[in-house]
């Protein structure tokens, strides 16, 4: 693999700054100077490498969720069972609060909440990466029951919402009391969840 080019390097470094600020401050949160300030640019450099503070914030939030399904991905790979790769999954979702892949929780969440029907392009980007945890997560259980580890009986689409409602809920309760009591206690509930999800 080629060495990076001194535009790349500057450009992945303005865009963790700015998945950063946007994650923790929202997209009408953050100013021009904030990111200016944050990178070490000038207006003339940020716009070098995007186009407004918009697509800024797009590519960012883009690099967001690439960043968390790295975190997520390397919890889970080398586990040979689905259990096993459901248990490391939920440890991942403990871990989350307290050491964030991106600082400011939940990125896709965040951006949810905030676009909602207002900029409907990241909307529907949340969407899809919102739906792409809920596939992966089913694909594990799915998997589970085709190797007889799962009881066949499991509604694969109904426990991997169960588990991703519970940890987005959890980690929403833990922010807003600065308090990771409420991740701890869905992760302790999602652990029993999936040992009942188990073969007879």
């Amino acid at each position: 693999m080629a060495p990076k080019t001194k535009g790349e390097i500057t450009r992945e470094w303005v865009l963790e700054q700015a998945a950063r600020l946007f994650n923790e401050r929202g997209f009408s949160g953050v100013s021009l100077t904030d990111l200016m300030e944050a990178t070490g640019l000038e207006k003339g450099g940020l716009y070098h490498h995007f186009g407004s503070k918009e697509e800024l914030a797009f590519e960012a939030f883009t690099y967001s969720i690439d960043r968390v399904t790295r975190r997520f991905k390397s919890r889970i790979d080398g586990n040979a069972t689905a259990v096993e790769r459901l248990h490391s999954l939920i440890g991942a979702f403990v871990e989350y609060y307290e050491n964030p892949p991106v600082p400011g929780g939940c990125p896709i969440m965040n951006t949810a909440i905030e676009t909602d029907d207002s900029n409907p392009r990241f909307r529907e980007r949340a969407r899809l990466a919102m739906n792409q945890y809920l596939t992966g997560i089913q694909s594990i259980i799915a998997a589970g029951i085709k190797s007889g580890e799962l009881n066949r009986h499991i509604d694969s689409e109904h426990a991997a919402t169960v588990l991703l409602c519970l940890f987005e809920g959890a980690l929403m309760l833990s922010k807003l009391n600065r308090d990771a009591s409420y991740m701890k206690r869905a992760a302790g509930h999602m652990r029993v969840y999936v040992e009942q999800m188990r073969a007879q």
